[in-house]
This record gives structure tokens, sequence and C-alpha cells, in this order.
């Protein structure tokens, strides 16, 4: 049994079938809402801190005061040889904490759009029971380039990084694995502003008639779960 630390940015982005995984595995789970000012957890309290999405720039520490104090929680749990998972802007707090540009993409990406895994991740225990290609979904505008030390693990062909892993020991995300129809049509609701239909931009109709392919999702996230989880991490830290 491990214990599991989510921080949330935003009321509509949470852990989504995380929270199911982790039920089913009898892990035990407690959030942090930043948005509501609660105090973050210690080092000390969690196996694994998991770094859920929003609407906000890894950069606006100015907009908002908590965002400094996060990515010193995320540095910290890094340094302490702790598991740490980051889910879109999650995984761009952890690529700027661990010494990475974050910054824009070339267009954003929302909807429904295929991921591919690279050649040095297709042999990693961590994701080798994956399908070479698959489809996921995808609601961002910014990226991240790849830490040193860390291994590029996937790639669309709208924006090239899409996940790194580190020692097996970090995991960062920039699509969302997590989406439940109920979490898809909340981001619709909150975040509806930006859907300006293009090649990288599907209509709100569009995600919800395919939100069958969560089933799929929710599949391969409970995998790699398990398997990130499982592997044990390596000694060799961030320096």
């Amino acid at each position: 049994m491990l214990t599991l630390h989510v921080l949330m940015h935003v009321p509509f982005e949470g852990p989504g079938h995380i929270a199911r995984w982790a039920q089913q595995r009898g892990h035990r789970l407690h959030i942090t809402h930043l948005y509501q000012a609660e105090p973050l957890p210690s080092t000390n309290d969690f196996d694994m801190l998991i770094v859920m999405g929003g609407p906000m720039g890894a950069h606006d520490e100015a907009i908002f005061p908590w965002m400094a104090a996060e990515k010193a929680l995320i540095r910290a749990a890094i340094d302490h040889g702790k598991k740490v998972l980051g889910i879109c802007l999650g995984a761009q707090l952890i690529a700027d904490v661990m010494g990475a540009a974050v910054y824009p993409n070339p267009q954003k990406e929302i909807g429904w759009f295929d991921v591919s895994l690279t050649p040095q991740a297709a042999p990693l225990p961590l994701v080798n029971s994956f399908p070479t290609t698959f489809t996921t979904f995808h609601w961002h505008g910014d990226t991240f380039d790849i830490p040193r030390q860390a291994i590029h693990l996937m790639q669309s062909s709208h924006c090239l990084h899409q996940a790194f892993c580190f020692n097996n020991q970090v995991l960062a995300l920039q699509f969302h694995f997590e989406s439940t129809p109920e979490s898809l049509q909340a981001m619709i609701e909150h975040c509806g502003d930006e859907l300006i239909e293009s090649a990288t931009v599907q209509s709100a109709s569009h995600m919800l008639t395919h939100s069958h392919l969560m089933t799929q999702n929710q599949h391969l996230l409970e995998k790699l779960l398990d398997a990130f989880t499982n592997i044990p991490t390596n000694e060799l830290l961030l320096k």
C-alpha cells in the first residue's frame, strides 16, 4: 500500500481515473487544493507525488503565489527519491524544476490525437507492453524540453515531447491519460473558449462523441501506473 498525494491547481482538473486505480490497488490518496491555499505536505507524508494539470503556465508564480512553494516541493520530492508523476501542467512543472525549458508549443493540441512511443522508449519495462501508437486526449498550449538524463518516451505529430521518465522515479505526461467523461465535460465547460477549431483543435462535439476511447486510455493508464509504482527507483538522483 502506498500513500499518494495529489496537487490540484483548479477544481475541474482532478486525479480522474488515477483515483479509481488507487482505490482498486488499496493505495491511500490525499489531495491538496492549491487554489484554496491549502498547506503543502512534507515529503515524509507521501510515497508518490502526483501533480495535475491546469490552465495556468509553469512560469506564473507572480499570478499564483503558491506555485513557487509547489515547485520547491516537487524538487524536494525528486531529491528525496520519491516517485513523482506529472500530468500536463504538472509535467511542465517537473520539467521546469529539472532545469528544462517550458514554452509555447507551435500550436495548441486539444482533442483526441495519436501518440507514439519513441525508439528509446519501446524496450523499457515501463512501456514495453504498450502499442507503438495509441490515441489519447490532449488539452495544452505549452510544451517542454526533455530534461538532462531523462528518457524521451512519447511523441506526436503536433507536439514532439509528450512524455519523459527519469530514473524510474519521475514520469511526466503532457496528455490526459486520467480523463473520465466527467472530467472531459468539465474541461469543455471551463476552457471552452479555447476551442477555435483547426487541424490541432477539435470541437466539443467531436471530443464528446469520441469519449469511448477513454476505455482503452484507462486500461493503458493502469498498466503504466502499475509498472511505475513497482519498478524500483535507481539510486542516481538528479544533480
